[in-house]
């Protein structure tokens, strides 16, 4: 069988023979787009030199580092995320991506601003998790104004600067919630609340959206004030051995934020399970244990890997020649129970 020529890439590709010898050589410029192109018909029709076309593509792309500012890197759900985080900036296919994360362990607003102006200076596009204040809002339009675009994942952002919004459909996820609460508890059910902090418009929204649902659906449930656990298990412990105690008639969880963990210890020290239905966010190593336990009945998760490939393309697609103003990426999340983890 006769070995595919230039001549006979060239029409598989429906560019010129001059197009594809730049491709192969690098004499000159030839726009990516194009070079795909060139990449797939080699591919297609078995040409010799498909590899060096390959690597040419490689050399070609453009060295990028895209920065990550997140949660405590001592809880288990940020570390998945980092690692999904950078395997999907590694394996992006128009660029050299380059990862670099910071875990907040100080989560205040002066501690967070630090931290993304920081990043801001050696990064080429930077994602941030993070309560809103206007001290984020502040150095988001900072960064903007060098050009470098900042991202909101996880909990949206009122940084009118900020390049868009990658995360999950909080008001859904808050209903969602309240549907699950109403449709496993019957009677006057006494429900309670746990945020992190009401300025993570992620949490902020699911507890107004959930109890918007049970207002709606089940306006006979006793609805508490909310829990806080400032994000810390420690804390969250504490808190919620307290409410347990002050409502030993309590009969629903819903746990919008982080230390869950903490939570989950507390219904487990006192036997609540039996009792006390709850519902909680994203599927770590513990909350799994605690489905198959009956110590949590429902989770609602982010589908990190997802999430990760999402958020890495809208910041390429930010660094592109012509982006949008604004990017909005609504991922659908999953829900887990003890039956499918």
């Amino acid at each position: 069988m006769k070995r595919p020529t230039i001549v006979d890439l060239a029409s598989a590709a429906g560019v010129s023979v001059s197009t594809v010898d730049r491709v192969l050589n690098g004499r000159d410029p030839v726009t990516r787009a194009k070079a795909e192109k060139v990449l797939a018909a080699a591919q297609g029709i078995g040409f010799h030199a498909t590899g060096a076309i390959r690597r040419r593509l490689v050399e070609d792309r453009p060295e990028r580092v895209l920065g990550f500012v997140l949660q405590q890197g001592k809880g288990t759900f940020y570390r998945m995320v980092a690692e999904a985080l950078k395997i999907e900036t590694e394996r992006a296919p128009s660029i050299r991506g380059r990862f670099k994360v910071d875990f907040l362990e100080d989560l205040s607003p002066a501690s967070v601003a630090e931290h993304i102006a920081s990043l801001a200076k050696v990064a080429d596009a930077v994602a941030v998790v993070a309560a809103d204040h206007p001290r984020v809002s502040q150095v988001i339009e900072q960064a903007s104004g060098r050009g470098v675009p900042v991202f909101a994942l996880i909990t949206d952002l009122t940084a009118q600067a900020r390049a868009g919004y990658v995360g999950c459909d909080n008001w859904k996820l808050g209903r969602t919630a309240g549907w699950a609460i109403s449709n496993m508890c019957q009677g006057e059910a006494k429900v309670g609340i746990a945020v992190g902090s009401h300025r993570y418009l992620c949490q902020d929204v699911s507890e107004m959206s959930f109890r918007s649902y049970l207002r709606e659906h089940s306006p006979q449930f006793n609805l508490l004030e909310p829990l806080t656990t400032l994000e810390d298990v420690g804390f969250a412990y504490e808190n919620a051995l307290e409410l347990l105690k002050r409502h030993p008639d309590l009969t629903a969880l819903f746990v919008a934020g982080g230390g869950i963990e903490g939570v989950m210890q507390a219904i487990a020290d006192t036997g609540a399970a039996d009792r006390v239905v709850v519902v909680g966010r994203d599927l770590t190593e513990d909350n799994r244990t605690a489905l198959i336990e009956g110590n949590l009945k429902l989770v609602l998760s982010h589908p990190i890997q997802a999430m990760a490939a999402a958020v890495v393309n809208a910041m390429v697609v930010a660094l592109g020649e012509s982006p949008p103003a604004f990017q909005q990426v609504l991922l659908p999340f999953d829900l887990w129970t003890a039956e499918n983890v």
